[in-house]
């Protein structure tokens, strides 16, 4: 069986992609305090996010069951595979750098990874075969989680199975019990890609707009896109809370801490707040706001801090009422 690229299998990817860039890009505005979007806890952005690594296990699913139709290309499986380990220990070891304890452990790419393991044997089966035993084992595995609870499951060493509690926090958990039954599921769709009719007209279909043929081809170069977006639009916010052009996290801490201190004592929010920036302004103008959050115990540095907040009071309020 001929194996032809099948575009709106990449147009799948890359949509998958501008969604999971639009998801990290609201989880960094969140992290440098810009916006106050609960993107770590809220239902409908874990659903979200959800929804998007969902996305990627499946086709990851289908993309198997099409590319060995005709027998197991070892080499190319095994290349595609040391690709997938050494970028996910990639992601591991930078987020450890970035993170410490909150580092990958085991995330999408590492799921990934392990469940193309586990599904290339089912994709290689007879059409019949590969679609009951597929569809069967992907539903148990979604099922499982449900159903089972294996406390001597729990701990980091077993976080890979997801059966337990892993008791670590990680930014991107995605172990095999449930998401490897997606990657199933896909199997069992990529079987009836594999019929006459509909691989006939998959084959003819051709991304026509300028978006479509953009997201194709960030879907053709899948990994590499995963690779380099997060760092790209991390850095991109750090290199403009640098210059100030946005707020940085430990600024918008202060200013909110500083306001509700202030608040506390009688004063209007509204005021609170411009007293506090005026606070931060000034501590920027000096080269002291970067000393002081070095060295946040240094009591010179405190009250050169409270000195000019009182400034900043009285600019405010130059009767002293406040």
């Amino acid at each position: 069986m001929t194996r032809e690229r099948l575009p709106f299998l990449d147009v799948l990817r890359g949509l998958a992609l501008l969604a999971m860039a639009v998801y990290h890009l609201s989880w960094d505005l969140f992290w440098f305090g810009v916006v106050d979007w609960p993107v770590d806890t809220a239902i409908g952005w874990r659903a979200f996010a959800a929804a998007i690594a969902g996305s990627f296990l499946f086709l990851v699913g289908v993309s198997l069951s099409l590319a060995h139709a005709g027998g197991i290309r070892w080499r190319a499986f095994w290349r595609r595979e040391a690709i997938l380990v050494a970028a996910a220990g990639a992601v591991s070891l930078g987020t450890w750098f970035a993170l410490g304890e909150g580092m990958v452990r085991f995330g999408i790419l590492h799921a990934i990874a392990a469940s193309s393991l586990i599904a290339l044997p089912f994709a290689r089966l007879p059409f019949v075969a590969s679609m009951l035993l597929s569809s069967l084992a992907g539903a148990a595995l979604l099922a499982l989680p449900h159903v089972s609870i294996a406390p001597a499951l729990d701990g980091p060493q077993w976080l890979w199975l997801g059966l337990g509690d892993p008791q670590v926090s990680s930014v991107d958990y995605v172990p095999l019990v449930p998401w490897t039954g997606l990657t199933l599921l896909g199997v069992a769709a990529g079987q009836l890609l594999r019929t006459r009719s509909l691989r006939a007209r998959a084959v003819s279909w051709q991304p026509t707009t300028g978006t479509a043929r953009l997201a194709a081809f960030a879907g053709r170069h899948s990994l590499a896109v995963y690779l380099l977006h997060q760092p790209v639009l991390f850095g991109a916010l750090w290199l403009l809370a640098a210059i100030h052009l946005i707020p940085d996290r430990a600024s918008t801490d202060f200013i909110d801490n500083c306001s509700l201190t202030c608040a506390a004592g009688g004063v209007d929010e509204a005021a609170c707040r411009q007293i506090c920036a005026c606070t931060l302004s000034s501590l920027r103008s000096d080269d002291l706001w970067d000393n002081l959050l070095r060295e946040p115990e240094n009591m010179t540095l405190r009250d050169t801090m409270n000195n000019r907040h009182a400034v900043c009071v009285l600019a405010a309020d130059p009767s002293g009422a406040q």
